[in-house]
């Protein structure tokens, strides 16, 4: 064994048998074995920091930070020493060399969650709460989700947890004065678009992006619900909602056979979020057009339904699209979230039954069904929808296009989509 192995052997040793000491209560035998490693091996960064959290413990400051400063010079490259550094001018109430050296732990490491920590109390102490903030928030951000849990980060992570809370409700008043001038200048603008973005800026939505399972196209804006301007035929569903949920209840009276399960995967396909619904009629479908084909006999049950359908811009892109059907939804069952195969076409809803205790959600925004008040969103961003009531919910559910594609984008999509199909067919 050469003496290098044998001295980490021998320093190991020591060092534990000091810390099952004073783990034990014995700090006058753990002084005793620290002394005795620090003899044998002076300039270990190992030894003195151990000697620097003996003394730290026993509450000699000085000696402490004398230890940490002799390891930090021996290993100027450890953020841990660095902080080890801050703790003991804390202690001495030296807030200057205590700023410093957990600067030099954070410039080593800018994602050390307890130098993080650490700079926040310190800027607590010095009076200044919006830094502070600014410093507990990174410090959440870095804390490792096994950490969360930690007896010894609790109380840090509640403190952490109660700042930040408290400075974006500091900070949304401040912006509500800050900005009233200038929202009362444009009043009579629409302003949806950016009461989200504040809303994100104070961490009250999340961002949310397309996640598409098949397709994604790029440079199209990623909206969770679209502008219903963009939708000009919209209203024309809407006006006839009266005869649209008259012929599907004349469906389901007459037909209720024709409703399948909206999920139907073959057995071994990896998609747990399904399990509860797959081939269910819990979700049901009565399909008007399914991956692009007709379903005549129903069409032909719901003619009003179809000559709307016949008239609107849907997707069509072969074996794949357009697709409308009714969607109905049993009393208390939820749909999870999950998301759609491409953010070239976008999804209509058109409410029809919807009892109380229904709602949607797209990414960070939620709303309520309301008869006769239809939406356009991107389905590639995360969404759920549940029923909560005793009632079934129903709604008309159809694609169309993305309408920032344009017509040659739309040729292209077709042809990707039906060799992509072509390539995959056995």
């Amino acid at each position: 064994m050469s003496s290098l192995a044998a001295d980490e052997i021998r320093i190991n040793s020591l060092l534990a048998a000091a810390d099952e000491a004073a783990e034990a209560g014995r700090h006058a035998e753990a002084g005793r074995i620290l002394a005795d490693a620090a003899a044998a091996h002076p300039r270990d960064p190992r030894v003195l920091t151990a000697l620097g959290m003996h003394a730290l413990k026993r509450g000699d400051f000085a000696a402490a930070s004398a230890h940490f400063e002799q390891a930090v010079q021996l290993d100027a490259r450890s953020p841990q020493l660095w902080l080890h550094v801050a703790m003991a001018k804390r202690a001495l109430r030296d807030p200057g060399a205590e700023s410093a050296a957990v600067e030099k732990a954070l410039t080593l490491d800018p994602y050390h969650c307890l130098a993080l920590l650490h700079k926040a109390t310190l800027l607590e102490r010095r009076g200044l709460p919006h830094q502070a903030a600014k410093a507990y928030r990174a410090f959440l951000q870095c804390v490792p989700p096994q950490a969360q849990q930690s007896p010894v980060l609790r109380q840090g992570l509640e403190r952490a947890r109660e700042v930040v809370a408290g400075n974006a409700a500091a900070l949304e008043s401040f912006l509500q004065m800050r900005l009233a001038p200038a929202r009362a200048a444009h009043a009579q603008a629409p302003q949806a678009r950016f009461n989200h973005c504040v809303e994100v800026l104070l961490e009250k939505r999340r961002v949310f992006t397309p996640q598409p399972t098949f397709m994604h196209f790029p440079g199209l804006p990623a909206l969770e619900f679209y502008e219903r301007a963009e939708f000009p035929w919209l209203p024309a569903f809407e006006q006839s909602t009266d005869a649209i949920r008259d012929e599907l209840l004349q469906c389901l009276a007459a037909d209720a056979g024709g409703v399948v399960p909206y999920v139907d995967y073959p057995g071994g396909v990896p998609l747990n979020q399904w399990h509860e619904l797959n081939r269910s009629r819990r979700w049901g479908a009565y399909y008007l057009l399914q991956g692009g084909t007709p379903v005549q006999a129903h069409l032909e049950r719901c003619p009003k339904t179809a000559a709307l359908l016949a008239a609107a811009p849907l997707a069509d892109v072969p074996g794949e699209a357009p697709t409308a059907f009714f969607s109905i939804l049993e009393p208390r069952t939820r749909i999870p979230s999950h998301t759609g195969v491409t953010n070239t076409r976008l999804v209509v809803h058109v409410p029809l039954v919807i009892p109380r205790g229904c709602g949607f959600r797209v990414g960070s925004e939620t709303r309520e069904w309301r008869a006769g008040q239809a939406w356009v969103f991107d389905d590639t961003i995360e969404h759920e929808a549940w029923n909560n009531s005793e009632e079934p919910r129903a709604i008309l559910i159809l694609d169309t296009w993305n309408p920032f594609l344009t017509t040659a984008e739309r040729t292209l999509v077709r042809a990707a989509t039906a060799a992509v199909r072509e390539y995959y067919r056995e």
